[in-house]
């Protein structure tokens, strides 16, 4: 009887002690998975300025800003900068505009964005084709256009640039909206208010 118990408590030993290192070894590569999986370029971790140009007046005058946050919702990492930024998809917040003149921006949050169908946020995604080319598919007023824009890689620095015209997402109604608020603001030696359909947009990523 002796011997039988003897012989079950090594058994129960030699198990236990199995066990206690298939464990150790398995937390061990469930470490140097997780370090392995972190990527060199990180869309949420890069400095993202997102800058537009809107046109007034006849002469084509440019209204300068910025949309001060975005958020990454999808993708945006990779081993190089090409792997972070394609595919990624994201979301502007228009209270985020910014113009240098509190009572510009008030304007165009109210009665540009603020008329357009659920347009809280502008949503996108981006999509590289090659080395120099590619497109955002861009949501806003409820509608997804797709916006063709040329871009560059300067060292650790992504920078890309396009055109976008709103009518492509019916916001002919924003723009006249916009104007008729404006309109002193928007005439030029001619005498005419005119808010341009054209908004120019830059994007600079800094890994």
């Amino acid at each position: 009887m002796k011997k039988i118990i003897y012989t079950l408590l090594i058994i129960t030993s030699v198990n236990f002690i199995s066990c206690k290192s298939e464990v150790k070894k398995e937390n061990n590569e469930k470490v140097t998975t997780k370090t392995e999986e972190k990527a060199l370029f990180s869309l949420k971790e890069a400095n993202n300025l997102i800058s537009w140009t809107a046109y007034k007046t006849t002469e084509k005058k440019p209204v300068n800003g910025v949309f001060q946050k975005v958020n990454i919702i999808a993708n945006g990492e990779g081993n190089t900068i090409k792997e972070a930024i394609n595919n990624t998809e994201f979301s502007i917040p228009v209270s985020s505009v910014f113009t240098k003149d509190t009572g510009r921006d008030f304007k165009i949050k109210k009665f540009f964005f603020g008329i357009m169908d659920k347009t809280e946020l502008l949503s996108g995604k981006l999509i590289l084709e090659n080395d120099s080319i590619g497109y955002a598919n861009i949501k806003m007023n409820g509608k997804v256009e797709k916006v063709s824009f040329s871009y560059s890689i300067l060292e650790k620095t992504f920078s890309m640039n396009a055109t976008m015209n709103l009518e492509n997402w019916n916001a002919v109604i924003a723009i006249n909206s916009l104007n008729l608020e404006c309109k002193d603001l928007h005439k030029g030696t001619d005498g005419v208010s005119k808010t341009w359909n054209e908004v120019a947009l830059n994007i600079k990523t800094t890994f």
